[in-house]
């Protein structure tokens, strides 16, 4: 049985791509901060599933998720590292701890939890899917930290996936734009806004569920996508176009 780890598995994009894995017959490894949130979620996954307390600011928290996943399922065939914070302000605004939070979760996590995990996917010709944004895209308004970091984390993607490729290992990435999620409906609320105003900025005129973003990255992922690698995939209604 194939086994895919999902960092920021307990909620949005990472708990929806949780769902749809444990549907395709993956164990499942829902990597969070938070056993009180899995606990809370653990209801809805139906299938194998298993939580693994981490923080991908942390190298050593990084190879312990992939070493407590071979304990548990034997291997590793699919990562995706969907742990990530949002943050955003004028540049004169910020200070450096509001920097490094979003580098070490956005950047630095991708990258060590990909690194501890190059030996087991190489076994079984696995695959990784970064989860970016369109902010890595192009410049988002007042939010210079945050679109420097998945910027980061689409040009490790196409890097890596070179690197890689020999080995039998690809690494995508999915770009979203705007997901409904709880964590967006606070920013709107906290700015004033709502999910409909915020529709008006895209040309599918609304934006996206968590379950079409973890749709693509189960896409990539798949056999369905064995000829990919080192690809962006927008899922963004339009809006990069």
């Amino acid at each position: 049985m194939r086994t895919a780890i999902i960092t920021g598995g307990t909620s949005g994009i990472g708990l929806a791509a949780a769902k749809i894995f444990l549907a395709h017959d993956f164990n499942c490894v829902l990597v969070g901060r938070s056993r009180e949130r899995f606990d809370g979620v653990k209801a809805e996954l139906n299938g194998h599933a298993e939580f693994i307390s981490a923080d991908v600011r942390s190298v050593a928290d990084c190879d312990k998720i992939i070493s407590r996943t071979v304990e548990i399922f034997g291997g590793v065939d699919v990562l995706v590292n969907s742990a990530g914070i949002y943050g955003e302000g004028a540049i004169t605004s910020a200070d450096e701890k509001f920097f490094d939070d979003i580098f070490a979760t956005n950047v630095k996590g991708t990258f060590f939890t990909a690194q501890a995990a190059v030996d087991e996917l190489v076994k079984r010709r696995g695959s990784i899917v970064n989860v970016a944004s369109d902010a890595g895209l192009r410049g988002n308004y007042f939010c210079a930290a945050y679109s420097a970091s998945k910027g980061a984390v689409v040009a490790f993607t196409r890097s890596l996936a070179l690197e890689l490729a020999s080995l039998g290992v690809r690494v995508n990435c999915v770009a979203p734009g705007d997901v409904l999620t709880p964590l967006t409906a606070a920013q709107l609320q906290a700015s004033g806004s709502t999910v409909a105003e915020l529709a008006k900025i895209y040309p599918l005129g609304r934006i996206a569920t968590a379950e079409e973003v973890a749709a693509a990255i189960y896409f990539l992922a798949s056999e369905a996508a064995s000829f990919i690698t080192g690809a962006i995939l927008n899922v963004d209604g339009g809006l990069t176009a």
